[in-house]
């Protein structure tokens, strides 16, 4: 029977089939000059000749493939890896290819897309291979700072320095089905360590990994993301129009009650409405996910608008992170954003605590204090407390009939001024938080209409 390693290495494909499922329009970049040392900068015995046999076994000069490619209609610079090439790793070479990727990028204005398999540095090249890292690190700095979007693909397998530059490192990272991925390779992890933790759905789980893709629909897929990242809306977007058939409320406890009504309609339903298409990042690169809170980037009118929206759970500290991280794409990328506003708060719990839930919800008011980019608001349930108004945009916010906003919910504003829960009905209506109640204090522009 054969073992999952060798099914896996059965399984990998070159650099060049890598390009050729995602693009049929591929041009090779010119490679860079380099002066070759024998055996490399540490003179390592039989390097050159190792080189000679990777050249040989697999037609490539070096671990990795560079030109410009266009995807499903859009252009982009592509960079694929030959782990059949001394394991797909990163010398001084592959360091002069990929900075020069990076340079065709910025010159011509494109998204680079890294489809990545390697096992980390050249160990044949000592230090000068591992301090590619930091020029790859510089390179991607350069052309995150110019605006322009990077997309990892991540292939089997996908370890070390290259997962922690160009595949982590990259504002959207897709991996296929079952790919190792992990910093810790399989041969210099500890003996007992679980090798399901360090797979594309474990790295998916863990808030690492945006999507995991099978193979037949990655073009697809790829050329999405590729056209939602390159296509930003102009200006401000407007606010979607409520859904169902909401009525004004006549108390502020009704306002409370339609907003928590099983049968309102949620961030799903008002995310299909207003978006054509859509893809959806997902975790916080801190090692969680909130199920709670939707991140993403959709299609409306032809154009891209980023959304953040909340599904009526208390939202956890990796939901805002996660929100934050979208914010800031969004406001790299010059697309603006829309945010749905639905939660009864920031979890309490002591998990949330020990998460971070105060740094976690500071993050998120900071990213749309300083977003260029602008921020439309919309509240369509719960608006509980600063859990809510973290996403709000100062300015930009309206709220649907069937909706409220609150310092802080009615049933707590009752137990904190040591008043009986029955008075909580009578609380929501000093509180003053219905919608029409917000637009006359000014904190919301206006109600929406169906």
């Amino acid at each position: 029977m054969s073992s999952p390693h060798a099914h896996r290495a059965a399984d990998r494909v070159s650099a060049r089939e890598a390009i050729a499922s995602v693009t049929a329009d591929f041009t090779e970049l010119p490679e860079p000059p380099s002066a070759a040392r024998p055996d490399g900068p540490l003179s390592w015995p039989g390097y050159d000749d190792a080189r000679a046999a990777a050249y040989e076994r697999t037609g490539e000069t070096e671990s990795v493939v560079c030109g410009t490619a266009v995807v499903e209609g859009v252009r982009a610079v592509l960079v694929s890896f030959e782990f059949r090439y001394l394991g797909g790793s990163l010398g001084e070479r592959t360091g002069d290819r990929l900075e020069a990727a990076y340079a065709a990028a910025r010159t011509h204005r494109l998204p680079l897309v890294s489809l990545v398999a390697t096992g980390g540095s050249r160990m044949q090249e000592g230090l000068r291979a591992l301090s590619q890292l930091q020029r790859v690190a510089a390179q991607s700095a350069l052309n995150r700072a110019a605006g322009l979007p990077q997309i990892a693909v991540v292939r089997d397998p996908t370890t070390g320095g290259g997962w922690a530059t160009l595949g982590a490192g990259a504002d959207l990272v897709l991996a296929l089905p079952g790919a190792q991925v992990g910093f810790a390779g399989s041969r210099v992890r500890p003996p007992d360590a679980d090798p399901a933790a360090y797979t594309a759905e474990a790295q998916l789980a863990a808030g690492a990994v945006d999507a995991v893709v099978p193979r037949e629909q990655l073009r697809t897929r790829l050329g999405r993301w590729l056209r939602l990242l390159t296509s930003p809306a102009r200006g401000p977007v407007a606010p979607p129009r409520a859904l169902g058939r909401p009525q004004p409320s006549g108390t502020g406890w009704e306002a409370v009650l339609r907003a928590r009504a099983p049968e309102r309609p949620r961030a799903e339903a008002y995310l299909d409405a207003y978006f054509s298409a859509r893809e959806e990042i997902s975790g916080d690169r801190c090692g969680g996910t909130d199920a709670g809170l939707r991140c993403g980037f959709g299609l409306r009118d032809g154009r891209t608008v980023a959304y953040a929206a909340q599904c009526g759970t208390a939202t956890r500290p990796a939901g805002y992170r996660t929100a934050a991280r979208l914010i800031r794409l969004a406001d790299r990328l010059g697309v603006p954003v829309l945010t749905l506003i639905d939660t009864p708060g920031a979890a309490n719990d002591a998990e949330a605590e020990r998460a971070g839930a105060g740094a976690a919800i500071a993050d998120v008011f900071a990213a749309v204090a300083t977003a260029r980019t602008p921020v439309t608001s919309l509240v369509i349930g719960e608006g509980g407390s600063g859990g809510a108004l973290a996403l709000a945009a100062p300015g930009r916010t309206w709220a649907t009939p069937d909706s409220y906003f609150s310092v802080i919910a009615p049933e707590a504003a009752a137990a904190i001024l040591k008043r009986p829960r029955a008075d909580a009905p009578g609380l929501a209506d000093e509180l003053r938080l219905r919608p029409q109640d917000l637009v006359d204090l000014d904190v919301v522009r206006g109600i929406v209409e169906r």
